[in-house]
């Protein structure tokens, strides 16, 4: 059999998420989320050999752990204020100028869940590019408006400089804003994968290009690296199934 047609839904993902970061040059790689951090070591060990990747502490290190080199806070806040960092984070609702909310569930007084807090989403995605992980769209995820405005939008971003969001990757497809309005784009479906479906898993109205392509599939070399070498447990299997 083909090894190709074996490629899962997860290792789509992955390979979606590390072309976040194809040839970035020297940024700061911040991953959040096991498919994120599985694509971003993966760029790093094929198209994007000057990313660094940081252990989240305080250490640069190479994509199987090794030490190479030392960021000190000070210097982690100049790669973020200054747009060398590229982060990819999750978010618990995202609207079609990709504003992100974090923070609660309903009214920001009388909330009806509590969840992380806006942490440093707001300065963050205004001084550096920001994508998104979404495993599990939804129209509770894929909002028409967020509740709260973590994650800065492209509708709130006027004259911030470092202010980009490339790519949003969820289980379907991938999407990004490259329309005239800066509204969400589907970009590709993932394998298997309906327009019909997104659009009925999405709150809001998308645009959708006459003929969306499918999500790139991973190289043989790719696919042994992701099973062989970053990811032997599959861990990538537990954020999105078969």
């Amino acid at each position: 059999m083909d090894v190709m047609t074996e490629v899962t839904r997860a290792e789509y993902c992955v390979i979606a998420c590390a072309e976040a970061w194809r040839d970035a040059g020297e940024v700061l790689a911040s991953p959040m989320g096991l498919i994120p951090s599985v694509g971003a070591r993966l760029a790093r060990l094929t198209f994007s050999p000057d990313l660094l990747l940081t252990d989240g502490e305080a250490l640069l290190v190479t994509p199987d752990g090794t030490v190479e080199g030392w960021l000190p806070y000070r210097r982690h806040l100049a790669l973020v204020t200054g747009g060398r960092r590229h982060v990819m984070m999750g978010a618990s609702q995202i609207d079609r100028y990709g504003n992100q909310n974090i923070s609660c569930i309903g009214d920001w007084e009388r909330p009806k869940r509590q969840l992380l807090g806006v942490r440093g989403a707001p300065v963050n995605t205004l001084n550096n590019p920001t994508s998104y992980w979404i495993p599990r769209h939804s129209r509770r995820v894929f909002v028409e408006k967020v509740d709260m405005v973590c994650g800065v939008g492209y509708d709130h971003a006027a004259g911030a400089r470092y202010h980009r969001i490339p790519r949003v990757v969820s289980d379907l497809g991938v999407f990004d804003f490259a329309t005239p309005d800066r509204s969400m784009r589907l970009a590709s479906l993932h394998p298997g994968v309906t327009v019909e479906q997104v659009r009925e898993a999405t709150s809001f109205e998308l645009a959708v290009p006459d003929d969306v392509p499918r999500t790139r599939p991973p190289t043989a070399e790719e696919l042994r690296l992701i099973r062989e070498v970053i990811d032997p447990g599959n861990t990538r299997a537990r954020e999105v199934g078969a």
